[in-house]
């Protein structure tokens, strides 16, 4: 019973996720809105509409059990430290995988990169050595990773990527309809940290289960998107020098 209310729950956070509402989900289905409330009240699912639900979102039922199995924080996948030194070490390698991980196909990453078919050749043949891909005799990729990659901290590609982001993530106006800027700063409890940090992480969570349930949308229907979190005890140089004359 608990598995079917988590696989429901889970299930609520995806359609919430792609903005269906219960109302539109009845449409799809051919149901009335009320119909559709008491089919999550009741629990009444049979495989057969279940399977409709996620394609009415571009997931399926696998997907969705892949999602809420287990705590989210243990749904993150590692890759070993020898791997992720082999990403790093080149940065096409890391963007092919990256856009593998995505969903593209070897065709459509081949394409993004601007690659020749050699080239392509090479860098698959390095994915394969790593021991992070398959490729069958139709070029169809067989990922060993999935998403979130839960990447070391101190790890060869946080720093790679990490050095990229803090000199280019934020130099843009962030004006467009799909950005957001928004710091704050105050002072507060070392409970109220955190409080925030959780928060911290539950929004990654959101982002990572997103980021998983896109993996099979057309590449024509999504875009490349980037979340910087942070958080840290810092005060403001502005108000720093203040500090310090009264400190004097």
């Amino acid at each position: 019973m608990n598995e079917t209310k988590n696989l429901l729950e889970t299930l609520k956070r995806c359609l919430r996720a792609r903005g269906m509402t219960y109302q539109k989900l009845g449409r799809a289905l051919g149901l009335s809105e009320s119909s559709v409330k008491r089919l999550f009240s009741d629990e009444s699912f049979t495989l057969v509409r279940l399977e409709r639900v996620c394609a009415a979102i571009d997931m399926s039922v696998a997907d969705l059990v892949r999602m809420s199995a287990g705590p989210r924080e243990a749904q993150t996948f590692s890759l070993s430290l020898e791997q992720e030194r082999t990403l790093a070490s080149d940065a096409s390698l890391l963007a092919l995988f990256y856009l593998l991980l995505n969903g593209r196909s070897v065709e459509a990453a081949e394409r993004r990169l601007g690659l020749n078919a050699r080239a392509m050749r090479s860098l698959l043949t390095r994915l394969m050595e790593a021991q992070l891909i398959d490729i069958d005799g139709k070029r169809r990729v067989h990922l060993h990773a999935r998403l979130p990659i839960a990447w070391r901290p101190d790890g060869p590609v946080r720093k790679l990527y990490e050095r990229q982001v803090r000199a280019e993530f934020l130099q843009g106006p962030f004006t467009g309809s799909n950005e957001a800027l928004s710091f704050h700063s105050a002072e507060l409890s070392a409970a109220s940290v955190r409080i925030l940090l959780k928060k911290i992480d539950k929004l990654a969570a959101d982002f990572a289960d997103l980021a998983a349930l896109d993996v099979q949308v057309p590449t024509r229907d999504k875009s490349s998107v980037a979340l910087l979190l942070a958080c840290r005890p810092w005060v403001f140089s502005m108000f720093s020098a203040y500090r310090a004359k009264a400190a004097a």
